[in-house]
């Protein structure tokens, strides 16, 4: 995994404008487990200052490039119960086209696990994913997430039934995954080689 090129900010109200228009990407609402529901700006608008405001238990949060502070998708967490030290994954969004299938995704997970698991001090985080988005899936286990079951036709979309995938990481398992990361990302302390003459 490379040094992450992005950064995860909070929600902030013009935000809304860009998450409109990602709402109505056939390419996102093919891969989740949502329904597809047809959502005003302005309640978009509504929905972006209730995630600013309302940010104990649900964590949304924007990502952005490191280059130019452009909003590219955003990440979250929802239903966290501190006492519990647990949270459900409610998932990843790259909004932008030209961004997607480059790794962002996969560092903007990194960074929500690693406020998750180091800043709240979860023991669990668990989520669903859409069977049928088997990238995502496969990201998933690579990073360590384990798969726990199967819940079988749970969602109604596109006029069929879809299974959905349930995955779990604990803690120990968040700290291997750091350990991979920081390997990864820290500078080679082994000298060139000296170039044959």
């Amino acid at each position: 995994m490379q040094a992450a090129k992005i950064y995860l900010r909070a929600f902030e109200p013009d935000d809304y404008k860009k998450i409109n228009a990602w709402r109505r990407d056939e390419d996102v609402y093919r891969l989740t487990g949502g329904n597809r529901f047809f959502v005003s700006s302005e309640r978009d608008k509504q929905w972006v200052l209730e995630k600013i405001l309302n940010n104990q238990t649900d964590i949304y949060l924007a990502i952005c490039l490191e280059e130019n502070d452009a909003m590219i998708g955003y990440v979250s967490l929802s239903d966290i119960n501190y006492r519990n030290g647990r949270a459900e994954w409610s998932g990843v969004v790259i909004g932008e086209k030209d961004y997607r299938g480059q790794g962002y995704a996969t560092q903007a997970i990194y960074l929500l696990l690693e406020y998750a698991f180091d800043e709240l001090g979860l023991h669990r985080v668990s989520g669903s994913w859409l069977a049928e988005n088997t990238v995502s899936i496969f990201v998933g286990k690579m990073m360590g997430f384990r798969q726990e079951g199967v819940l079988r036709d749970y969602v109604y979309k596109e006029g069929k039934r879809h299974d959905m995938i349930v995955m779990s990481m604990l803690r120990p398992e968040f700290d291997q995954l750091k350990q991979r990361y920081a390997a990864k990302t820290q500078p080679s302390t082994t000298p060139p080689q000296s170039a044959k003459p």
